[in-house]
């Protein structure tokens, strides 16, 4: 089971013991509970145990019946959440990378404040097309997906449009000297996505770190995330993206992101070091 797979798992276990919970504190067993409701005991059963996802309406039943209806709202934010962290990429990418990418615009445009990490890669927002080119013929070929790398790349970049838009949307993206030494796209290609990366670092509304190899951390820069107004954090995984927005988890990356960026550089002495990585792409 992935990674992925097995937090979705784990999430609805998590909601089928705070129902059981609900169940024991009101004094009902399982049969009486099934019988209350109209449920064969066998959905009693699978749900408590994580094994099927209750819907909205049954928690909404499930609390009713057990005295305690004001339990539901926290219970719909939990199943909520179950039903949207999981987002197979294959099943996305039926329709392309390009709505893939147009679906990332759309969450962009709708916050204000947006923070990044990026420890194998150069984030979308800030690539050059042929640097943005490589990836998706990269996630071509390891999803299988229908090769759009042309449109996907002219979408990719539209998003980049945010960036330079007047209002008070902010971008604060932190990405490890690693990301910029990794072979992932010829020699050219990487020195010109580094020189991007330089004026980007200019831009008004981007705060841009860099966190330097052999610098000792406060904790371990673990896989890439992105944090939309302290609300919802999106993971990239190996299989799927991860889009988590209960209120824990959402603290728990910020505090990751605000400990890495105490170790990163930033303006000049960034600038600095990315003239001298893209120096060695010759």
């Amino acid at each position: 089971m992935s990674t992925a797979r097995q937090g979705v798992h784990e999430a609805r276990e998590e909601l089928g013991g705070r129902l059981r919970a609900i169940r024991t504190a009101a004094g009902v067993d399982g049969r009486t509970l099934a019988k209350r409701l109209g449920w064969p005991p066998s959905k009693i059963s699978k749900i408590q145990l994580g094994r099927q996802a209750p819907t909205v309406g049954d928690i909404t039943a499930w609390t009713a019946a057990c005295g305690v209806p004001e339990a539901a709202a926290e219970l719909h934010l939990l199943l909520r959440d179950l039903d949207s962290r999981y987002a197979e990429w294959r099943r996305q990418l039926r329709e392309g990378h390009a709505a893939v990418q147009r679906s990332w615009a759309e969450t962009e445009a709708a916050a204000k404040t947006v923070r990044a990490f990026e420890p194998c890669w150069v984030p979308g927002l800030l690539q050059t097309a042929d640097y943005a080119a490589a990836r998706f013929r990269e996630h071509a070929r390891l999803n299988g997906s229908r090769p759009d790398t042309d449109a996907a790349v002219a979408a990719r970049l539209a998003r980049q449009e945010v960036l330079y838009s007047p209002g008070r949307k902010r971008w604060h993206i932190l990405l490890t000297e690693a990301a910029l030494l990794y072979g992932l796209a010829p020699a050219p290609v990487m020195r010109a996505q580094i020189d991007r990366l330089v004026s980007a670092s200019t831009l008004p509304a981007v705060r841009l770190g860099i966190v330097p190899l052999r610098t000792r951390l406060p904790v371990s820069p673990v896989h890439g995330f992105w944090v939309f107004d302290d609300h919802q954090v999106i993971v990239e995984v190996v299989s799927a993206e991860l889009r988590l927005a209960l209120p824990e988890e959402v603290a728990q990356y910020r505090k990751v992101f605000d400990l890495l960026a105490q170790s990163a550089l930033y303006d000049a002495e960034a600038r600095q070091l990315l003239t001298t990585v893209a120096e060695g792409w010759i």
